[in-house]
């Protein structure tokens, strides 16, 4: 059983507890005794309080598979991963979905509403996720450690969980900032329920996240050094990579500089390729496995959730695919697929198949949406081992598959891609090497390898596209390349036609969800919305 489940389940239902009972309007007392001064009496009270923010990655609430903390959203979607993984792949050329579930034919189509649930589900999620993380770190000040008599080495591991609380918001916010751009704001620092949040800017927000992660760099633990699941410095230099590769789009100013050094930092702090690519995307993928930086976790019997890998494996196959294949012999949902555009960023040259592609079916064209026999399958995730061993599924269905949030891929292309782009204190000499080193993976030998002059700004979107396909960039990527919307890249059903057309420029960001404003009177919708 991963290291963090061990407490997940317990935590959540207390967290979920005291939160539930928080000081509010009315004043109210708590009607059991779950209180924060008990919750966080001991040492290992906060480490049960650090847990339930990791566990909200992979958990939809305290009640298993059917329960959601995240209201007016079916529990089957309130997942986080999920939730993040439809608003990056549906929307572009990667993915579509065969549902008709209210809302899910909007994003197929590029015509999201204000009021569509996923948006929506996502928005509030990552709020929540915040919110969780702003308890955690008012129960945690200095002050408060001295009040419960937690000192010396103790003192000093919460000093680490509050690092890593304050990166896992970040992180969230990072998720705002590039989904929606200009969302409410509120720390530690403010009152609960005094006040409705004020807006931040998209320009203040990038700052904001730069400034968090920058400052806890040094209380994480070493890169690798922590326990498995958790964050530490690789993973802080990871998303200030990606940040810094973001930044033109975030606030009109570039910082390719900025994306090599954190890069370049990563780089070289002991991470490593996997040998084989596709174990990247099996259940034994958290053992020996140097190129995971930070991954979900979850558990297919004590983590049940229908979000998460069990939906990206389950969402991307059907009865005719034998599911026990996939590790879920009672599953597969028939739903998500790819486009054409995905399957032909994989030629065949000099014979030697590039194998990272993973498609299942006999026609790449989606003529039409709804039969999910149009357009090939990915079969890039499974609920089994590099050994071919099925990882434990209550009932058949769940899956056992951490995904990772960052890894060692990401940032040879992020240091590639930043040097196309002009950056400095990085070499296309360089970036050839690591661009390389994943194109020989990918073919067993050199035959795939590229030379320096093909090294274009375009041809990383392309290379992206073949190494991270549906682990939740896509739509961040297109939207960097000026290609999300507008009409110089078309994909089928781009805008709600077949065979694709213009979207408007403001649908690079997401409306701020039509429940927020009437609630909020501070916050102004998104342009063009």
């Amino acid at each position: 059983m991963r290291n963090l489940y061990k407490t997940m389940l317990a935590s959540v239902i207390l967290l979920l507890s005291i939160n539930s009972c928080k000081k509010g309007d009315l004043d109210l007392k708590p009607t059991n005794d779950v209180t924060a001064s008990t919750v966080y009496a001991t040492p290992a009270g906060y480490k049960q309080a650090l847990v339930k923010l990791y566990a909200t990655y992979g958990l939809t609430g305290p009640s298993g598979a059917d329960g959601s903390d995240v209201g007016g959203l079916n529990s089957g979607f309130a997942d986080f991963l999920r939730l993040f993984w439809m608003l990056q792949e549906l929307t572009t050329d990667e993915a579509v979905c065969s549902w008709g579930d209210t809302g899910i034919p909007e994003l197929d189509n590029s015509t999201w509403s204000l009021d569509n649930q996923f948006i929506r589900g996502l928005y509030s999620r990552s709020i929540l996720q915040i919110t969780f993380c702003n308890e955690f770190l008012r129960e945690s000040t200095p002050e408060k450690l001295t009040s419960r008599n937690i000192t010396g080495a103790d003192a000093a591991d919460v000093q680490r969980y509050r690092a890593e609380a304050r990166f896992l918001r970040a992180y969230q916010y990072w998720v705002l900032l590039d989904a929606f751009g200009n969302p409410p704001f509120v720390t530690e620092k403010d009152e609960i329920g005094k006040n409705p949040p004020k807006q931040t800017t998209r320009a203040e927000l990038f700052k904001y996240v730069e400034s968090e992660l920058t400052a806890i760099e040094g209380d994480l633990a070493e890169p690798r050094a922590n326990e498995y699941g958790r964050a530490d410095k690789g993973a802080d230099w990871a998303l200030l990579a990606r940040l810094y590769l973001n930044a033109e789009v975030y606030t009109g100013t570039a910082k390719y500089t900025e994306a090599i050094k954190y890069a370049s930092k990563v780089i070289s702090s002991g991470y490593e390729l996997k040998q084989n690519y596709k174990d990247l995307f099996l259940t034994d993928n958290n053992v020996n496995n140097k190129e995971n930086i930070l991954t979900i976790n979850y558990d297919g019997v004590k983590g049940t959730n229908n979000g998460g890998t069990t939906y990206l494996i389950n969402a991307a196959i059907n009865a005719d695919m034998n599911p026990a294949s996939f590790g879920v012999p009672s599953g597969g949902w028939g739903g998500n697929r790819t486009r054409q555009n995905l399957p032909a960023l994989f030629p065949d040259p000099n014979g030697n198949k590039d194998k990272r592609g993973s498609f299942f079916g006999a026609k790449a064209e989606v003529d039409d949406i709804a039969t999910f026999t149009d357009g090939l399958r990915v079969t890039k995730f499974k609920n089994i081992s590099s050994t071919g061993v099925t990882a434990p599924s209550l009932g058949g269905t769940y899956a056992s598959l951490d995904f990772a949030i960052f890894r060692l891929a990401e940032q040879y292309l992020i240091y590639g891609e930043a040097v196309a782009r002009g950056g400095s204190g990085g070499t296309a000499a360089q970036a050839l090497i690591y661009v390389n080193q994943l194109r020989q993976r990918a073919y067993g030998d050199a035959s795939g390898n590229v030379s320096l002059s093909a090294l274009t700004k375009d041809f990383y979107l392309d290379e992206r596209g073949r190494e991270l396909y549906w682990e939740g960039h896509r739509r961040t990527d297109l939207v960097r390349y000026g290609k999300f919307t507008g009409s110089s890249y078309l994909w089928p059903y781009k805008g709600g036609t077949k065979s694709g057309t213009s979207v408007p420029e403001y649908r690079n960001l997401y409306p701020i969800p039509a429940a927020d404003l009437i609630a909020n009177p501070n916050l102004v919708q998104n342009k063009g919305y």
